[in-house]
């Protein structure tokens, strides 16, 4: 998936006369050299994957990798393949290249490279802050029958913006030839003058990547919505609107995705909110890094939580039934907000609710939460992480009436974040008088008492929002 669709991974770029380099198994202590010198005669730039013990024999290669201003991604430490390790040694090996590289050049790299392009499916999880590079041509330049002049025409086919060139400055790994980079050297100088003849660049991983994500940014913007949502009438907005209808399709997938939310709640024993029909709860231990809430609280690991799920139904009908994300959203908060009194009663009631040390949930929902006596909190990188994330943007899609277009225009921005309030806050929300207070935004009236600070009498708070933060209570 990875290789063939770009799953998760940088392979190809969109550039106008811009290219690749890309050289792994090095650095080699007689060929790395004269490719450096090589690159510098002819102005070029490119990057280097290294295997972190050929790195720490040859540092000084290294230095002058870094010194001329080519780009340092990891090839594991030693060539193993990613399938024949476990998770964890696959991390241990990165972290330990890392180290030496950061030991030379004083800093860390930021791109990957999986030995044979092929990567553990836990390494999407687990190496979230490294960017996985694969490639857009191989030229089979690890073999030394492929000659220079053969090596030159493949090359020379692939010759166009946007390639990455995946090359070889070390033949010493299993199944390549020692000698196979003369002709990679050989090939490639010809290469270079092609390119420059056709005003082509030749620059890093890092130039190719920001020029590609400049252009899709442009083109994003560029162009206009393939369709418009309406809306059904809605007593709260006050003018008719139509509701936008699905496709067979997205019909499937909605019926799939409501009949898993039954067996989620069988599986996980969640019980409803108030008459059911928007939030459902569980108790179950909070397990993440420790962290400081609101109301002077600090929520460990083993401690108890309350978890709220949003009911896919009902989200399903207000994404049906709205104009964009922003309405989406704001008929989300008002939701919750009608909701907490009954959560603050139900952790009154319920067994063990006298445990529970704070409300939890995890929605991309940020703005209007704080007024409510939410904190946000980044989710820790992981593979509940991930997994949350891809959730969340299938979600966007299904439920939102320009859900596809949103993903694709605003999906760098969409991220899901942890909503946790404090236990001393959600039970202020049981006062059936309250009927215009909210708890206070931080840095607004002070007062030394947390609870009396959280019962003052406010205005009520606008709720703020961007059009990418919708999202859903899991």
């Amino acid at each position: 998936m990875s290789r063939i669709f770009g799953f998760r991974v940088f392979m190809r770029g969109k550039t106008d006369k811009e290219i690749a380099l890309t050289f792994d198994d090095g650095p080699d202590p007689v060929y790395t050299p004269k490719l450096l010198d090589l690159l510098k005669r002819q102005g070029a730039r490119a990057t280097f994957f290294v295997v972190g013990e050929n790195a720490e024999q040859n540092p000084h290669i290294i230095a002058r990798i870094h010194e001329e201003g080519h780009i340092i991604g990891i090839h594991n430490f030693v060539h193993h393949t990613n399938w024949l390790m476990r998770p964890r040694s696959v991390k241990r090996q990165i972290d330990r290249t890392s180290d030496v590289i950061k030991k030379i050049t004083g800093t860390r790299p930021m791109y990957y490279r999986p030995p044979w392009g092929i990567v553990n499916v836990f390494d999407y999880a687990n190496l979230g802050y490294l960017q996985i590079v694969l490639w857009t041509s191989l030229f089979g330049d690890w073999r030394k029958r492929v000659n220079a002049d053969k090596l030159y025409r493949r090359m020379r086919r692939k010759l166009k913006p946007g390639q990455v060139f995946l090359l070889h400055d070390c033949g010493i790994t299993f199944g390549a030839d020692k000698d196979a980079p003369a002709n990679t050297i050989s090939a490639l100088e010809r290469i270079l003058d092609d390119g420059r003849k056709l005003d082509y660049r030749f620059v890093g991983i890092d130039e190719m990547i920001e020029l590609t994500e400049r252009k899709r940014a442009k083109r994003r913007s560029n162009q206009t919505p393939v369709r418009r949502a309406v809306m059904k009438s809605d007593d709260s907005a006050g003018d008719k609107k139509k509701g936008h209808s699905i496709g067979p399709i997205k019909k499937v997938i909605v019926t799939g995705w409501l009949l898993w939310e039954k067996v989620f709640h069988i599986l996980f024993r969640l019980s409803p909110v108030g008459d059911g029909k928007f939030f459902n709860y569980r108790i179950r231990r909070y397990a993440g890094p420790p962290l400081d809430l609101r109301a002077e609280t600090t929520l460990h690991s083993g401690d108890y939580i309350m978890e709220i799920h949003f009911e896919n139904q009902m989200l399903f009908d207000l994404g049906m039934n709205s104009r964009s994300a922003l309405q989406t959203g704001i008929k989300i908060i008002r939701e919750m907000e009608k909701a907490l009194p009954d959560m603050a009663r139900e952790l009154a009631v319920i067994p063990s609710g006298d445990k529970v040390k704070a409300l939890y949930g995890v929605s991309m929902v940020h703005r209007g939460a704080e007024s409510l006596g939410y904190g946000t909190y980044d989710l820790p990188r992981g593979l509940f992480s991930w997994i949350t994330n891809i959730y969340l943007r299938i979600l966007m899609r299904v439920i939102h009436p320009e859900g596809s277009e949103r993903v694709r225009a605003k999906g760098e921005s969409m991220t899901p974040r942890m909503l946790i309030m404090p236990r001393e806050i959600l039970l202020t929300w049981a006062d059936e008088t309250r009927v215009r207070r909210r708890p206070e935004r931080e840095g607004s009236v002070k007062t030394d008492n947390p609870i009396q600070k959280l019962n003052l009498e406010t205005k009520p708070a606008s709720v703020e929002f961007e059009e990418e933060t919708l999202g859903k209570l899991i």
